[in-house]
């Protein structure tokens, strides 16, 4: 069984197509918990292994980052399902929770002394603890 781990969604300063609101205003709509939506996007012309997250609104809110977007290509090509929920928002954009092949993704327990309050900070982020690592 694959752990549940945490990515990084980076390219929030990228304009959305169309008339659909901006990535950093979708992101300022989520909430922790969240339903995300990993869309892998062979046809990117700069990154053939780009995978795009989508708000529960359907709404870009950016990319899986470049590093870690082809191993998670790779888990979808290979027929692993993928469950992804908001973590939070960063100063880059945000963090996605996923979990695999039918497990639900769950909030990593926020730190001592750290509020939910923070989570709406831009600026900053909470200190989660996470057992499973912190991929960026």
């Amino acid at each position: 069984m694959l752990p549940a781990l945490s990515l990084a969604v980076v390219g929030a300063d990228y304009p959305n197509k169309g008339k659909m609101p901006g990535r950093r205003f979708e992101i300022a709509l989520c909430a922790p918990g969240d339903p995300l939506e990993l869309r892998p996007e062979p046809k990117n012309p700069a990154d053939e292994n780009a995978i795009a997250v989508y708000s529960e609104r359907d709404v870009q809110i950016g990319y899986v980052t470049a590093e870690r977007a082809p191993r998670i290509g790779q888990l979808i090509r290979q027929g692993h399902t993928i469950t992804a929920i908001f973590q939070e928002a960063t100063c880059y954009g945000a963090v996605a929770r996923l979990a695999f092949d039918g497990e639900q993704p769950t909030l990593p327990d926020i730190a001592d002394g750290a509020d939910d309050e923070s989570i709406d900070d831009f600026d900053q982020s909470p200190n989660w603890r996470d057992p499973d690592g912190w991929p960026a």
